[in-house]
């Protein structure tokens, strides 16, 4: 019997500090007309500081799990897709694992930059297909607002912070992510990176005072590697699910700036109003920018049961890829679990278990040694 994967879930966060292009213009020369005419950002949202990648992919994954009405205790595997982890290690997806007290779950980070959830989607898809798991927690969480040198009008108009989730079921009926494609060039790795913090270039005083933790970006040529992937990217997938674009109702963009959108849509002489948009709102939220564009189109009406949808993005690596799905929303269930009100026993679930490790080590440490 074939297995589908199904899209049952989704949720968003995103901060509530809003940082918009007038804002901007005190900190670094620019304008509003300048940054809307390039990018097509009006406004982007910034992290508190009590704000984290996982504070906000939790978040988001409570939500999804609502409206997919599954249990924490049920999710079987946990991606997170980021750019900006709260850790190098451990994987940020492990801290949410604990957060939700999703104990059965595995959990790992995926790194694939602005494409991260696109692979992250299909990743989780191909694990459940194979049988292996049954409900997967895809994220995609960023604080890259912490990694912008505010001094540089080239990037730091660009990014903001937030996160986004689906929830994948196990189905036997067809429907679901019927097809992906990944893909990746790394002659272009240096055309957009975050060049210190890593093995080959560690954190010391020299990277600091260099700004090597800042993100940096070749615009002109990521510019013009974006157009031409995500058509091609789409076009693949489309292909793979043996369907035209006839077939599809809707495409879901990485939200990276509104030119490379209506460019992508001009090549594939698909329907403007037919690709969601919601650049103007958030800037670039990397990872979390197709889940959070996802969650706004189906507030809007724009995604219903039954429609084709197909996702697409790009990225640092460099890296590109589509998934295309038959959208169905939440299977049929027959009781209602409350996701949010399990969190106190998660919470206290993780304290007793910090407090074990503490009486171990105190009765049975020295033995160890």
């Amino acid at each position: 019997m074939a297995r589908y994967a199904h899209i049952t879930g989704w949720g968003m966060a995103i901060p509530q500090k809003v940082l918009t292009n007038s804002d901007l213009e005190k900190m670094v020369e620019t304008s509003n007309e300048w940054i809307v005419s390039r990018t097509g950002i009006s406004e982007r949202r910034i992290a508190a500081e009590n704000d984290s990648s996982a504070s906000l992919a939790v978040q988001a994954a409570i939500k999804a799990l609502e409206v997919a009405n599954v249990h924490p205790l049920d999710v079987d595997l946990i991606i997170v897709a980021t750019s900006s982890p709260e850790h190098i290690f451990p994987a940020t997806a492990c801290i949410v694992q604990d957060q939700i007290g999703a104990k059965r779950a595995g959990a790992f980070d995926l790194s694939a930059a602005c494409t991260g959830f696109i692979f992250a989607l299909d990743m989780a898809a191909a694990a459940i297909r194979s049988g292996s798991v049954n409900t997967v927690l895809v994220i995609g969480a960023e604080t890259l607002s912490r990694f912008v040198d505010w001094s540089d009008r080239n990037t730091c108009i660009l990014f903001g912070d937030g996160a986004g989730a689906f929830v994948l079921q196990a189905s036997e009926e067809f429907g679901g992510i019927l097809s992906g494609v990944m893909r990746s060039d790394g002659s272009g790795a240096e055309l957009l990176t975050l060049p210190a913090g890593g093995s080959k270039m560690p954190a010391n005083l020299n990277t600091v005072q260099n700004g090597q933790h800042f993100i940096r970006m070749n615009g002109r040529e990521v510019f013009r590697f974006a157009t031409r992937v995500m058509t091609q990217a789409t076009l693949e997938v489309v292909q793979k699910a043996n369907l035209t674009l006839q077939d599809v109702q809707i495409i879901i963009p990485h939200q990276a700036n509104q030119r490379i959108i209506e460019t992508a849509a001009k090549n594939l002489n698909f329907p403007p109003e037919k690709i969601i948009s919601n650049i103007h709102r958030y800037g670039n939220t990397s990872t979390a920018s197709v889940p959070i564009a996802t969650c706004e189109a189906i507030q809007e009406g724009r995604l219903k049961a039954g429609d084709t949808v197909v996702f697409v993005g790009f990225g640092a690596g460099l890296t590109w890829g589509a998934v295309l799905a038959r959208w169905s929303g939440p299977l049929p269930v027959k009781k209602r679990v409350y996701p949010r009100r399990y969190r106190w026993f998660a919470r206290l679930r993780s304290r007793l278990l910090r407090l074990w490790r503490r009486l171990e080590g105190l009765l049975w440490g020295k033995n160890a040694a």
